[in-house]
């Protein structure tokens, strides 16, 4: 259906033409769905967006083939490439929120599109709207339709744009990270949609991901690209488990796996400093600043009966909106210098326990303590409360959570001005460096922004601004979830070198269980602002005592590498 043949794709610039594609070629027949794989920056988004025609500019086709059916893309001219997206090829992108209008209903949006392809009246574009979206598994279609996006969870608000995608009956549909912000639940439903309207339609599906589990779960055929370049190509099962590269191999060995727990994960060509014996100067002064406070880092933290309601949309001025419950008693338990795992499906309230415990949302019942003394909640626990120190967070997109405008060293050096525990602007800014030193970046990244750092650097600086502060506990809220497998593994190295070294006691949510069981001594499972299940990591991954918990560890696409570290 789909044949790529040497296609190369180049961006000119003020020094040069970078080729961000070179020589690639795959096919993709009707009802597969391949798979392609590879780290940040290899050119996975733009082979589709070569495909579909969206390259942005100065990107062009430089050499190469493609062509659907008997079609030729390449000679297509704007009006008919224009008709062409949408009539025979969709595409699904990553964050379903950005691809929806948030002013328009989803019944309007359906029948847009529909009526943009066909002549066709609104009450029979209507119709095959509330098809589509009962095929694709939203219940109640005829009601829902009315809806607008932020009315609709992250799953669902996919489903919409899997159904919009469906509108013209394409014959390829280019799947971009579809399941990258959803929950092991959610995206098991998501692939079992995927799965069923390739088996079904016979529509066949490019999908671009750097999950490895969902590409072991789902796809026939699998393309592993580097550097724009096909590493290795063919049936999913020979590619992932009898790897010919040795940066295929290399890639699965960096797959955190369900089955065991790893000390340490392989990396492709790892740069990670072993924190176990640091060579560097300024690494050694980081160390010694960080050990020379007070108090050593790391201490317990203690969950009572927490509970969180917010109040409803008001309907009416005679009635009290109801409110909604977002934690429900929660009681847990952080043991010092350990890694507490906080997982739950969307919805389940783990960012909600970390806002609470960091003072960002005022509870409505319970009591919080650390290191044996009671924190103030949200209200009493003012800027200059000196728990708004001891307790840092890492936040899942580290690019929102750094300030653009500033270079790296104002950013780090924040923290030791904020909180009083540098008064020199000089040391400051030495402190700063040798930090830098500590989580693998080099001291001129110090005069650098955010924007000229890749995604796992800029976590790098953002563990590094959470350290620089002397914290007890470091909150990581779903760290690596944006980020490839090699790059997650460095980072993932990263926090255990740290935590091993300094003793940090750590809350770490993700909804990635594989990377829990590495990281994790101990979990707590939410469900519905409940807890279900908590205990020792292991006991959990072996042997769940929650049936709830046991759905979530058979819904995790699992990969075993069969490499051991």
């Amino acid at each position: 259906m789909l044949t790529v043949e040497n296609l190369t794709v180049e961006f000119p610039g003020r020094f040069g033409v970078f080729t961000a594609i070179e020589d690639v070629s795959l096919t993709i027949a009707p009802g597969e769905i391949h798979g392609l794989v590879g780290e940040s920056g290899a050119g996975k988004s733009t082979i589709g967006a070569a495909i579909i025609g969206l390259l942005q500019v100065p990107g062009r086709v430089a050499n190469g083939t493609m062509t659907l059916g008997e079609t030729d893309l390449r000679s297509l001219g704007p009006v008919e490439a224009h008709r062409l997206r949408g009539e025979r090829i969709s595409m699904i992108f990553q964050d379903p929120q950005t691809s929806l209008n948030p002013l328009m209903t989803i019944e309007d949006q359906l029948i847009e599109t529909i009526q943009a392809h066909e002549d066709i009246s609104t009450s029979d574009a209507r119709a095959r709207a509330i098809a589509l979206l009962e095929e694709i598994g939203i219940t109640d279609a005829t009601s829902r339709i009315k809806a607008y996006p932020h009315q609709f969870s992250g799953g669902m608000r996919q489903r919409v744009v899997i159904a919009l995608a469906l509108c013209t009956n394409p014959e390829l549909i280019i799947a971009d990270e579809p399941t990258t912000a959803l929950d092991v639940a959610v995206q098991s439903q998501v692939l079992d949609l995927i799965q069923r309207l390739a088996n079904t339609r016979g529509i066949g599906f490019l999908l671009i991901t750097h999950d490895i589990g969902v590409i072991a779960q789902i796809t026939d055929n699998v393309t592993v690209l580097r550097n724009g370049k096909v590493m290795e190509t063919g049936p999913t099962d020979k590619v992932l488990r009898r790897p010919e590269h040795p940066y295929t191999s290399a890639l699965m060995a960096a797959v955190p796996p369900l089955d065991r727990k790893l000390d340490r994960f392989l990396v492709p060509d790892d740069d990670t400093p072993d924190l176990a014996a640091p060579t560097g100067r300024s690494a050694a002064d980081a160390e010694a600043w960080l050990s020379s406070g007070t108090q050593a880092l790391g201490e317990g933290l203690l969950v009572e009966n927490v509970t969180v309601r917010f109040s409803g949309n008001r309907t009416s001025l005679f009635r009290k909106p109801p409110a909604f419950t977002a934690l429900d008693d929660v009681s847990m338990s952080v043991r010092p210098g350990t890694v507490m795992g906080l997982v739950g499906e969307s919805g389940s309230g783990k960012s909600t326990m970390a806002k609470v415990i960091t003072g960002l949302v005022q509870p409505s019942a319970g009591r919080l303590c650390l290191g044996g003394t009671d924190l103030p909640l949200a209200r009493e626990r003012g800027r200059k409360d000196p728990s708004r120190r001891l307790i840092q967070m890492v936040f899942q997109d580290p690019y929102s959570s750094l300030n653009s405008r500033h270079r790296i060293g104002d950013i780090l050096a924040e923290p030791l001005w904020l909180y009083g525990l540098e008064a020199d602007a000089d040391k400051r800014r030495d402190i700063a460096a040798a930090m830098l030193d500590l989580v693998g970046l080099s001291a001129d990244a110090i005069d650098r922004f955010p924007h000229q750092f890749s995604g796992g650097q800029r976590q790098r600086i953002a563990v590094a601004r959470s350290l620089l502060a002397r914290p007890r506990v470091l909150i990581c809220d779903e760290p690596t979830s944006a980020l490839d497998v090699s790059i997650q593994a460095q980072i993932l190295n990263l926090l255990k070198d740290l935590q091993a070294r300094f003793g940090l006691t750590i809350l770490f949510i993700s909804h990635n269980l594989a990377v829990v069981r590495q990281m994790c001594d101990d979990v707590t499972v939410l469900k519905g602002g409940k807890v279900v299940e908590t205990g020792a990591s292991e006991a959990f991954f072996t042997q769940p005592d929650a049936p709830y918990s046991r759905e979530l560890l058979q819904l995790t696409p699992g990969f075993t590498s069969g490499a051991a570290a």
